[in-house]
């Protein structure tokens, strides 16, 4: 049917041209009687009347066979090509009419006729839209839907974004209705962690009057920050709540806190704990040689340190410059005191016997483990924040809540590492603790910190209305601090996830967390006599590495986890988060805690450096005294090798 409309089309095409160009055709010799007769036939039905007419007809006709054709595809035949033919075909097509030579006329109509027919059997060549459109990543069929509602909760934040789905932009919200159950926020520098994520959630948490504990390593901006935050917002928290700020840059304007309070050491493990932290912050390959011989004596040693400190007089001079000094004395001084507390002797005992059988060499490894690094520790104005008494750690004491940042130093953060490590460790065991006020511990930069007590807090903390956020920028950061297995339970630990740019490891590692969705997949197959289109089905990931890799700055991808009051259906999202509009603060600039009087701050503080020395060289001398005074104590006293000789 389709051939025989082509072969009508063709026939009326000759008919226009022999009923118009008669005269021609029989000066031709090329008329004949049959001819006429079915010429005379059609025109009695009106057909030729006009050119225009059986023209027309004769191209519908050509149209109507084509209907039909389902030529071979081709890659190279293109919509602009098409219409370039059948345009100029239709014009020397319809042209013609105005040219009154029947050679002229019939050689412009035929060749307008095979333009506008090979334009129209191109169509049908044409590749169906998907592979038409100019999509070289796949933008068009990027993205899914995501939640647009704004889910309010008693520990939630909320987050507005922007985010693409079907080609159109939409307005979105990430919702993390239960920031309880942690906060992990990853992102290369300048991916907009702190902009974006970071003060955003710091400041909607202190609008709703939480204790905070804010980790600023780049001091003193987020602080800075939080301190004007408290002050308009100082109405929302309890009367008695108190902004404290500790840093080792600016001491004019730090508190002071003892990082060993002995009301805070109850048991020898929490001795051994903090040791731990100090140690392991120091020298990172420790973290992954935990259970070595000379770690585990390094631990000991400083732990016993510590705890004999805490024993000593109620705990004095339970403080970590006095344990950096203690640690220097000699080993007959250092092992007889420490033998004078019974709950120490069990951790001192194997250093004793080494020393006794003259096995120097390893003893001195043993205690170089914690001697050389706490040596790095010894300087005047760490001594001077460390042996104050400004402000306790438990920041969640209902009778007095606190706002506790605690900054840090870019040019020492190596040297800082342990003490900051050390100030979270003990922070994070004290408010752990049913009862408390509602708190948030807010660390940027994690990974340059080791604080493993962190992943217990988000572990257990939910039913004690904590809420961690935690920032760093790569999944490897964690692995120079931790072991792979410590830094593993803290990225999977957290049930809220938002990363900004990153790639390697990172960009894998968060892809994975994203579930997979169906999309369709159109493939052609191309042979020399026919072109076949397959459309399928597959199971594809909703975010891939590469995707996270080129997030600009502010984009995030993650999961956020619900609660069972305020369900959220749609839990993953790819968005631009937007600015919110900065709240009116003042700038007030952070408070001067040291009052000058007659002397200097530097004065001060190198008095205070120099009473820990005092302090522990006037311990050893009263113990030694009343261990020669005391017949008992007496044998506890160790001889040097020479004198026993």
């Amino acid at each position: 049917m389709l051939d025989m409309l082509l072969a009508f089309s063709a026939l009326l095409l000759l008919l226009d041209s022999y009923f118009f160009f008669y005269a021609s055709f029989q000066h031709w010799g090329l008329t004949r009687e049959v001819s006429d007769r079915i010429l005379l036939n059609i025109y009695k039905t009106g057909v030729f009347n006009h050119r225009l007419t059986v023209k027309g007809l004769s191209l519908l006709l050509l149209g109507l066979s084509l209907l039909g054709g389902f030529g071979r595809k081709s890659l190279r035949a293109t919509y602009a090509s098409c219409c370039w033919l059948m345009g100029i075909g239709g014009v020397l097509y319809f042209g013609s009419t105005l040219i009154p030579a029947a050679e002229w006329y019939m050689a412009l109509s035929l060749i307008g006729y095979i333009l506008i027919l090979v334009g129209i059997t191109r169509l049908t060549r044409i590749l169906p839209s998907p592979f038409r459109k100019s999509d070289p990543f796949g933008e068009q069929q990027a993205g899914f839907p995501q939640e647009r509602r704004r889910l309010k909760s008693v520990f939630g934040v909320n987050l507005p974004a922007r985010y693409t789905y079907k080609m159109k932009e939409r307005d979105s919200w990430i919702n993390i209705v239960n920031a309880r159950r942690g906060i992990l926020v990853l992102g290369s520098p300048g991916s907009g962690k702190t902009r974006f994520i970071i003060e955003p959630v710091v400041r909607q948490l202190m609008e709703k009057g939480m204790a905070i504990f804010l980790f600023d390593l780049k001091y003193d901006n987020l602080t800075r920050q939080a301190y004007n935050l408290f002050l308009k917002y100082k109405t929302h928290y309890p009367p008695g709540t108190q902004f404290y700020s500790i840093n080792f840059t600016d001491l004019a304007k730090s508190h002071r806190c003892n990082l060993l309070d002995p009301t805070t050491l109850e048991w020898l493990s929490d001795a051994i704990g903090a040791s731990q932290t100090i140690l392991l912050s120091m020298n990172k390959i420790w973290a992954r040689q935990q259970g070595e011989f000379f770690v585990e004596s390094a631990v000991n040693f400083l732990a016993a340190l510590i705890w004999y400190l805490r024993k000593y007089e109620g705990g004095r001079f339970c403080t970590l410059p006095h344990v950096i000094e203690l640690a220097q004395v000699g080993y007959e001084k250092l092992f007889s005191v420490l033998s004078t507390e019974p709950e120490v002797q069990v951790l001192v005992t194997p250093f004793i016997e080494t020393y006794k059988n003259g096995t120097l060499k390893m003893l001195d490894g043993q205690v170089a483990g914690a001697r050389i690094p706490l040596g790095r520790l010894a300087s005047p104005d760490v001594y001077y924040v460390l042996t104050g008494s400004d402000l306790t750690l438990n920041i969640n004491d209902p009778a007095a809540p606190k706002i506790f940042c605690l900054g840090g130093d870019v040019s020492r953060q190596e040297a800082l590492a342990p003490i900051i490590s050390l100030y979270i460790d003990r922070l994070n065991r004290l408010v752990n603790r049913p009862g408390k006020y509602p708190c948030a511990l807010v660390c940027d930069e994690f990974a340059t910190l080791r604080a493993y007590s962190m992943a217990e807090t988000i572990a257990t903390a939910r039913s004690h209305n904590i809420i961690p956020v935690l920032a760093i920028q790569d999944v490897n950061q964690l692995y120079t601090r931790y072991s792979r297995e410590e830094a593993d339970a803290i990225l999977n630990i957290a049930g809220n996830v938002l990363c900004g740019q990153a790639g390697g490891e990172t960009a894998r590692w968060m892809s994975e967390r994203f579930p997979k969705v169906q999309k369709e997949k159109t493939s052609i197959s191309t042979n020399s006599s026919d072109t076949s289109i397959n459309r399928t089905l597959q199971w594809e990931p909703m975010v891939t590495p590469a995707t996270i890799a080129n997030l600009s700055s502010g984009e995030f991808v993650g999961v956020v986890a619900d609660d069972p009051d305020v369900p959220v259906d749609l839990k993953a999202f790819h968005a631009k988060v937007r600015r919110e509009e900065r709240v009116a603060l003042g700038n007030e600039p952070l408070p001067v805690v040291f009052s000058p009087g007659s002397e200097d701050l530097s004065a001060v503080i190198q008095r205070a450096s120099d009473q820990v020395k005092w302090d522990i060289k006037r311990l050893v001398d009263v113990v030694m005294r009343r261990m020669a005074a005391d017949d008992d104590l007496r044998e506890l006293i160790i001889k040097s090798r020479s004198a026993e000789l």
